[in-house]
């Protein structure tokens, strides 16, 4: 599968979209492109990658399924041999996921 890197904030500053509501990534999301978040020129757009998903939370209400799933996209995408990656994904990726979406579900006290 191609990966399409989407850089949202670099997007708006290029003046591609006007805004990130108006980013098409939520509805290549939808059609389950395999979708990747990316900063592009972290320097010109002065974003970090907690800054571009935050951003996506804010204006799309994604969750920690849905960052889970990007970056979950984002590991299958990398250039190193399939063993290290699917390791990445079930060691790491997901395990470090894991308490974050049960602290989301959890009922407010």
């Amino acid at each position: 599968r191609i990966p399409l890197e989407v850089c949202p904030t670099s997007n708006v500053n290029t003046g591609v979209v006007d805004s990130i509501a108006e980013h098409p990534i939520d509805e290549l999301i939808e059609l389950r492109f395999r979708v990747t978040v990316n900063t592009d020129n972290r320097l010109m757009s002065g974003v970090t990658m907690t800054s571009e998903l935050a951003a996506l939370v804010d204006v799309f209400g994604y969750d920690w399924a849905r960052l889970r799933w990007l970056t979950v996209n984002a590991m299958k995408s990398s250039f190193l041999p399939f063993r290290e990656r699917l390791a990445l994904i079930e060691q790491v990726i997901k395990p470090g996921y894991a308490p974050l979406e049960a602290w989301e579900n959890e009922p407010p006290v």
